[in-house]
């Protein structure tokens, strides 16, 4: 299993269209094949560092799930999205590997 990080620099003015622009992606990338873990905007701090988090088996599946994504309607629909709305100003991708499972159980206080 490994985990994509996306890191988006976003246009601090335009917040909310990338929440939409998120939210879609929540229904989407599952329905796409892979495990989402969630989009992160602004909140505290920077204004513009915004973070999209998903698990995928390996890069095979990662590249398969992506001709999906794209050949989808509601893909296509959430890039045009991005490229009119112009919020995104950066995007990078970093594919990790969870090295630190088995995790104690969450503490409590």
């Amino acid at each position: 299993m490994i985990t994509c990080f996306i890191r988006y620099e976003i246009d601090p003015f335009k917040v909310e269209a990338f929440e939409d622009y998120a939210r879609n992606w929540g229904q989407l990338i599952p329905a796409c094949g892979a495990d989402l873990i969630g989009y992160y905007a602004p909140h505290e701090g920077s204004a513009t560092a915004a973070y999209g988090v998903y698990n995928i088996e390996n890069l095979a599946a990662y590249e398969a799930y992506r001709a999906r994504l794209r050949n989808s309607d509601g893909g296509r629909a959430n890039y045009d999205l991005a490229k009119r709305e112009a919020f995104i100003r950066r995007e990078d991708r970093l594919f990790l590997r969870q090295v630190s499972a088995p995790h104690a159980p969450l503490v409590k206080f």
